[in-house]
């Protein structure tokens, strides 16, 4: 890979350079979860964005070779929770590769159908919850645009950040 000098030249840099820089970018933490006929799946990301507001757009990026890219395809829904501060430990939980799968991956987690099935996260700062309208293969990953058919938030929640490879709280003084 390639980064471009103050003269228009490229010069060499690496994934871990490249991954460092995105680190640079202060996010907020999602649980993306999809509901079908056979289990409800979790997973964590931070790859979210909004897309347009008519019709409600919004958009997730997965990796191409996981299994919450095949469960969301096969589904044709999925939600995002939003995190609030208290949700650390189950960012970290759905972030695990060594997490329980199938129907004990929620057991211990607290949380609700939402409109479209999928599991929406208790006590989470929002959630929009989406049926799946496109998806497109950039790279490694592939972008899944849903349309928003239910949401919810709740104010009084701060959100959990993640900036340059740690959770932080945000200052409001």
């Amino acid at each position: 890979m390639e980064q471009q000098t103050r003269q228009g030249e490229s010069q060499p840099f690496s994934a871990g350079d490249f991954r460092s820089t995105l680190g640079a970018f202060a996010t907020g933490v999602t649980v993306i979860t999809t509901q079908g006929t056979d289990h409800p799946y979790g997973m964590t990301a931070n790859a979210f964005s909004s897309v347009s507001l008519d019709p409600p757009l919004i958009l997730v990026c997965i990796k191409k070779e996981s299994e919450g890219n095949e469960v969301i395809q096969r589904n044709g829904v999925f939600a995002v929770n939003i995190l609030g501060i208290e949700h650390e430990p189950i960012s970290r939980f759905f972030a695990s590769r060594h997490r329980p799968r199938g129907q004990e991956a929620f057991s211990e987690i607290p949380h609700r159908s939402g409109v479209t099935g999928c599991p929406i996260l208790e006590g989470a700062a929002g959630h929009l919850d989406c049926r799946l309208v496109a998806s497109h293969e950039a790279g490694d990953h592939v972008i899944f645009i849903g349309e928003v058919v239910g949401l919810e938030m709740d104010p009084s929640v701060p959100p959990l950040v993640f900036h340059q490879g740690q959770y932080c709280r945000l200052r409001t003084d």
